[in-house]
């Protein structure tokens, strides 16, 4: 009998929550093994064991090797892996989602696909840069006036409070380098907390590209989703960096205004947060989204049959 190798597979229930785990860990410029139940890291300055079911996301950078095996634990444990550029900065692919329930790809499937319901979450999604005010007889473009005004006040009061020149948001995709330092920082800010919402969305075995607000777009959902803490997040920690590069002409704009986005991620458990978002505007309570291994058949009357039965007539 060949010789089985590292811990049996864990069976779901077993598993910590997505909200349990560590936010993501980035690596770059490493080689990704498994020993037993953790993959070790190994770079130029050593080994480190990491137990992959307390991963909530492994983000890999470039110049990253990663095993058969390590990949095997990981979608046994549940763990997503997202391939990124450096710094996480962009999203280039993932594999497999924490969740083997459907309930919440299903939910947003069903929410998105019907006017009445698209609005109503829509709306929700409003609501949540507008606390403890009355917006219920809003329109859409009247919200969309609402959200384009506080956003502009947000801009003109951190340049003015970080002494920061501001003439608008501005900036080329296919050339970075011509945007003002404000908006260089902006850009990254914007796209590091992207690459946080699209780990958290695969993670949930949602779908990026079913949106709300946003349409159109295979990200169109992650833009959703930025959108309601951008700010909070990128925009004041990108007036911050900008203010920082002002006084010293040597830092780094891009790798710090990344740096800080991270440390905020993990210090206010951002993680948690957009899950628990994510399951409120789909209205899927959190016993749901992550049930044991189920699978059922698709009835027109009863809704849902036992799978596995052969359903022929027998002779």
């Amino acid at each position: 009998m060949q010789k089985k190798h590292g811990a049996d597979k864990p069976k779901l229930q077993q598993l910590p929550r997505i909200d349990d785990r560590v936010s993501f860990i980035y690596v770059e410029h490493a080689k990704i093994h498994r020993k037993d139940s953790a993959i070790t890291v190994t770079d130029a300055r050593g080994i480190v064991h990491i137990p992959v079911a307390m991963i909530g996301v492994l983000l890999l950078g470039p110049g990253t090797d990663i095993s058969h095996r390590a990949v095997q634990l990981l979608g046994e444990t549940g763990t997503s892996i997202c391939w990124v550029g450096e710094q996480g900065i962009r999203q280039y692919a993932h594999g497999c989602a924490l969740s083997h329930s459907s309930r919440l790809l299903e939910a947003q499937a069903r929410l998105v696909s019907n006017q009445r319901s698209r609005l109503n979450v829509a709306r929700k999604m409003y609501a949540m840069r507008f606390p403890n005010e009355d917006i219920d007889n809003l329109t859409m473009q009247q919200l969309r006036g609402r959200e384009g005004a506080r956003i502009r006040k947000i801009y003109a009061s951190l340049a003015k409070e970080y002494g920061i020149d501001w003439n608008g948001r501005e900036y080329k995709v296919d050339d970075f380098e011509s945007g003002t330092l404000i908006n260089q920082a902006l850009s990254v800010g914007n796209v590091a907390l992207y690459g946080l919402v699209y780990s958290v969305i695969a993670a949930l075995g949602l779908s990026p590209g079913l949106g709300f607000v946003h349409t159109g777009h295979d990200l169109s959902f992650v833009y959703d989703m930025a959108d309601l803490y951008k700010a909070e997040v990128s925009i004041p920690i990108a007036f911050q960096t900008t203010s920082i590069a002002m006084q010293d002409e040597n830092t780094d704009i891009e790798s710090l205004t990344r740096q800080r986005v991270r440390d905020y991620i993990y210090q206010t458990k951002m993680m948690e947060r957009i899950v628990r978002d994510i399951q409120n505007l789909l209205e899927v309570p959190e016993e749901e989204c992550f049930e044991a291994d189920q699978i059922y058949l698709w009835d027109d009357k009863e809704k849902l049959v036992k799978h596995g039965v052969n359903y022929g007539e027998v002779d």
